[in-house]
């Protein structure tokens, strides 16, 4: 049975275009795991585009599932980086205690979730969990996995062996890096992660998904929330202008699609049914990219459990409330 909160967003004026969020609803529910062939069954290839502008399935849609429940105490697989985790705090924990269930070092997950060792943690708070004692590094402009190693004082090879990083050591602004053994340095750790937060204009982000932009999972990994209204195939939007840096397919995203705009942020749409642009492909603001679906992890939140998992890397998500 899901439990429907509402919550009431204030519309946010953008003059550029005529998309805004609106009221919005967040649901909870299991979560399931589609393979990529069980993601193929499900949807017809070439789904028809109708007049308002959703898509019609010919057949019903149905979900072959590994069930994976999301419980107090558990740890759920997290869209992006398939590594890392969550943890729901539970009464009488601590950072220690957690720390030896995981194997890693207190500062490990201090450093994760930005927290001091005077941090006092809560049951139902949510802690990042990585899976080796070591640092979570966001890639900037000019990163290089040199200065990365630099920075934080670990090895190059472990770097791109650990990440399984292609591409001759290629990496993309927006990519979240374990730095296995990775110390973080005592000025970098002074800093607030939401501190070196890229500010932006109330207007710069439009809703992802059509009106009424329904909102089915609040802040969760990665900087993220949940769109759906309920409908499988709705178009999905290039939340603002930029260049699509990556797409493919994932365990957990499913088929994804990231997006680095002008200013350096990125943004990662997840759990598509299809994909309509190609990696350096220039797009603008409000131009459908492709089309929501179920694929990877996916929290049923509509017909198949269809969805858009929108994440933000290097600014704050607009639509977190």
């Amino acid at each position: 049975m899901a439990f429907v909160f509402i919550l009431i967003l204030c519309l946010v004026d953008n003059n550029k275009t005529k998309f805004n969020p609106f009221k919005v609803k967040f649901v909870n529910f299991q979560t399931s795991f589609v393979s990529q062939e069980d993601f193929n069954k499900g949807l017809p290839e070439n789904p028809v585009v109708q007049k308002n502008s959703f898509l019609a399935f010919a057949s019903p849609v149905n979900i072959s599932t590994h069930s994976f429940a999301v419980s107090a105490g558990a740890v759920s697989g997290q869209i992006g980086e398939p590594h890392i985790q969550q943890y729901i705090v539970q009464k009488g924990d601590t950072i220690s205690s957690i720390a030896q269930k995981f194997n890693i070092s207190v500062d490990t997950i201090l450093w994760a979730n930005n927290l001091s060792r005077k941090s006092v943690i809560k049951p139902g708070q949510k802690l990042t969990i990585l899976p080796v004692s070591g640092v979570l590094h966001l890639v900037k402009k000019g990163d290089t996995l040199s200065s990365i190693a630099k920075t934080y004082k670990a090895d190059k090879e472990e770097i791109i062996a650990y990440n399984n990083i292609k591409d001759e050591g290629k990496i993309y602004v927006g990519d979240l890096l374990i730095i296995p053994g990775g110390k973080m340095p005592a000025r970098t750790y002074a800093y607030s992660r939401s501190s070196s937060y890229t500010a932006l204009p109330s207007t710069y982000f439009i809703c992802p998904i059509p009106q009424p932009c329904r909102i089915t999972q609040g802040l969760h990994w990665y900087n993220a929330v949940d769109f759906s209204n309920g409908k499988c195939g709705e178009p999905v939007y290039a939340a603002a202008g930029g260049t699509v840096q990556r797409t493919g397919y994932g365990n957990i995203p499913g088929r994804y699609i990231r997006i680095l705009h002008p200013n350096g942020v990125v943004t990662f749409y997840g759990h598509l049914s299809k994909i309509l642009v190609v990696p350096g492909q220039k797009v603008s603001q409000g131009q459908i990219i492709g089309y929501t679906g179920y694929s990877g992890y996916t929290i049923p939140a509509g017909p198949a459990g269809c969805h858009l998992h929108f994440d933000v890397r290097g600014a704050r998500n607009p639509f977190a409330r």
